[in-house]
């Protein structure tokens, strides 16, 4: 596992983003961890969240020109996170949608930088993937190209079908999906941890359960 894979499951963890015990997710499942992105709540946790976001990027190997986040979770998401890539010394343009087309002023609905040539879609998660979907026609509309998508966490776990949310993104855009951490990693990281044996017994049973075998 690489360190910055660990490292954010260890902030994750200290910030209460990720829990352990049992959770009810939408699909009715009771899953023995949860994982709430909106926990990264202040600016000391967003800066650190921007730094492994940055970090995933830059390992994907990934060509982007732009990066743009979906109204609304991906806004401050696609901000802190191309302020992090500068810092690196990868200044990229960003941009950001509105919920509604704006009819004065600059008016439409994208928000920053003009979409164009490789775009990087930047989101928390991906559950039904509504957001993505959203996102690739806005910047297929503008004539530019969708490159990938990077979210926080891929839970690498079945849908309605045999594929995982993230699968049915890369299946139906032919687009990579980077995820800071996955759920190979969190397995890895518990192995690590021997005050969490009984966490990791739950979490691969769940995952024997509901699981996919690899994702992408």
């Amino acid at each position: 596992m690489m360190d910055f894979r660990q490292e954010f499951l260890e902030f994750a963890l200290a910030r209460d983003v990720l829990r352990f015990g049992e959770f009810k997710t939408k699909a009715g499942r009771l899953s023995p961890y949860f994982f709430n992105a909106g926990l990264f709540n202040d600016g000391a946790a967003l800066d650190q969240l921007a730094e492994f976001y940055a970090k995933a990027i830059s390992a994907s190997g990934i060509a982007v020109d732009v990066l743009f986040g979906p109204a609304y979770k991906g806004i401050p998401l696609v901000a802190v996170t191309a302020v992090a890539l500068a810092r690196a010394g990868h200044n990229l343009p960003f941009a950001f949608n509105r919920k509604e087309a704006k009819d004065h002023g600059e008016g439409g609905s994208i928000v920053g930088a003009p979409l164009a040539g490789r775009v990087l879609i930047v989101d928390d998660v991906i559950s039904a993937g509504t957001s993505v979907r959203e996102s690739v026609d806005l910047i297929r509309i503008a004539g530019a190209l969708p490159c990938g998508v990077v979210i926080a966490l891929d839970r690498m776990e079945r849908g309605l079908g045999k594929l995982s949310a993230v699968q049915e993104v890369e299946r139906d855009y032919g687009i990579p999906v980077v995820a800071v951490a996955s759920l190979d990693d969190l397995m890895r990281f518990l192995q690590q941890r021997p005050d969490f044996r009984d966490n990791e017994a739950a979490v691969l049973r769940y995952r024997q359960e509901y699981g996919v075998a690899h994702s992408g």
